[in-house]
Formats: structure tokens, C-alpha cells, sequence
């Protein structure tokens, strides 16, 4: 624990000196920094998916970087300091681990979730001081689409709406693909737009009752597809052909050998 102590010490007398001697630093903001963070999380996110933990261990701490960077941003106009932030995030942590911290019996993840979705609705909202009056209140607007879906459908079924078999789920799968298609054959386009948006909805809602991060998932099928692609790019050169070029049934026949090139 004291070496540990001793780094996270190391990178607060870092920061103070970068912001105090370094023109680049000293000239950040709040503001500034929001973008580099925003990359610095999906450079994390393609390293996990990758899963080389010397790139992951790396994009941690350019992360932990930003977060004491905010810090000390904010520190300097006396909103808050790294004590307060981590202040803050161990009271929010005893206060919504009960099972662990009060007499609240909690002894599987459902109930743990559910617990924690109920008292995140009893906590005051921070911009308004007023107690939450939704549990989608909690669901950031500027996430992706995709992640967006996930979360809601999490935190309703904390509540208790939610299907009772997996089955159920995959009819209502179905019916949306079905009810597209009707949409597309009368050619009313905002219809068309909208009905899939609930065949995705359902689909990642099915994602969940297996077990399947739909992010990850199509994230790890968008690399696969790219590899394959690229290697036949490569390849069509090597076999002194044009893949733009080509048509659809020789484009075919390299897509299949990329495809027994790259298993997974």
C-alpha cells in the first residue's frame, strides 16, 4: 500500500510542477482537456478489446493523468481537489454498498443492482438539489447511441420492468424485424428510420439476456471485418489485380480465403 501511496504522490508533485513550469499545461482548462479525455477513453477501450495489457496499463494512466489534471484545475479556483473528488466517490460507495457497509442483505449480483438503482433515485440530483424524479435521469445524454440503449434498459429493469424469459425477448426481436419490413414495403422512410431503431433496441436488449456487451461485440466484429478486408486488399495487389476493379463473385473468393485467414 505505501508504494502505491508513494506513485499516486509521485503524479500529484508531477502535475503541480507541469502546471506551474510547463506553458502547455499551465494554458489548459476544464474545457480544453474534455476532447483529449474523450480520446484517451476509446484508446483505453481499443486496448481492452485487444486485450494487451501493457497498452492497457499505459492508457490507465493517461486517464489517471486527466483525472488529477481536472483536480488541480479545479483546485486553483477553489471548486474542489483530488481529496474531495476521492472523498467523494468513497462516501458515494458506502452509501450505495449497504450490504457491505450497513445491514442491508444483498447476496446476489441482481440484488445488488437493484439496491443500488433504488438509492441512486433517493439521491438528490446535483444540479438541482432536488431527489431524482426518473431513473433514466442517471443516463448521460452525450453517450452513444448504442451504450445509451444498454444503460436504459439497465436501469429499468432494477426497477423491475423487464421480461420474464429470454424467449420473450427474442419474439419481440421478431416482431420489430417484421414490423420493418412492413415499414420498408409502404415506403414511408421516417417509419422505415424508426422501426429499426427498435429492431436495435430489441436486439441489444436480447445481448444483455445472453450475457453479450452489444459494444464490444460490434466492436470486435468492425476489427474482425477491417483485418479481413485489408488482407485482401494486400492480397489482390500481390495477385496483380484491382479489387475496385473486380467484380462482386472475385471480390467473393478473396473475402472467403481472408475469412479462413483470420479464424476469429
Amino acid at each position: 500500500m505505501e508504494e502505491k501511496l508513494k506513485a499516486f504522490e509521485r503524479l500529484l508533485n508531477i502535475m503541480e510542477d507541469l502546471r506551474a513550469k510547463c506553458p502547455w499545461d499551465k494554458k489548459q482548462t476544464l474545457e480544453s482537456l474534455r476532447h483529449l479525455t474523450i480520446e484517451e477513453t476509446y484508446e483505453l477501450a481499443d486496448a481492452i478489446i485487444e486485450k494487451d495489457m501493457q497498452e492497457i496499463k499505459g492508457e490507465l494512466g493517461d486517464l489517471m493523468l486527466h483525472l488529477v489534471f481536472y483536480s488541480k484545475i479545479a483546485s486553483e479556483t477553489n471548486d474542489f481537489d483530488i481529496a474531495d473528488v476521492l472523498n467523494t466517490v468513497c462516501d458515494k460507495l458506502v452509501r450505495r454498498h449497504p450490504h457491505i457497509y450497513g445491514n442491508t442483505v444483498a447476496q446476489t449480483e441482481e440484488e445488488v443492482k437493484a439496491n443500488w438503482e433504488k438509492i441512486k433515485l433517493s439521491e438528490k440530483n446535483t444540479k438541482t438539489n432536488k431527489v431524482k424524479q426518473s431513473v433514466l435521469e442517471g443516463v448521460p445524454k452525450s453517450l452513444p447511441a448504442l451504450v445509451k440503449a444498454s444503460r436504459i434498459q439497465e436501469k429499468v429493469k432494477g426497477l423491475g420492468f423487464e421480461w420474464d424469459n429470454k424467449q420473450q425477448v427474442w419474439d419481440k426481436v421478431l416482431e420489430e424485424i417484421e414490423e420493418l419490413k412492413q415499414a420498408e414495403e409502404k415506403g414511408n422512410q421516417n417509419n422505415v428510420e424508426e422501426e429499426f431503431g427498435d429492431v436495435l433496441f430489441a436486439l441489444i436488449n436480447y445481448a444483455r439476456w445472453i450475457n453479450v456487451n452489444p459494444e464490444n461485440a460490434l466492436e470486435k466484429t468492425n476489427k474482425k471485418f477491417i483485418k479481413r478486408f485489408q488482407w485482401m486488399e494486400k492480397q489482390t495487389k500481390i495477385d496483380g489485380k484491382n479489387l475496385s476493379q473486380m467484380n462482386l463473385d472475385d471480390m467473393n473468393h478473396y473475402w472467403e480465403q481472408a475469412k479462413n485467414y483470420f479464424k476469429h
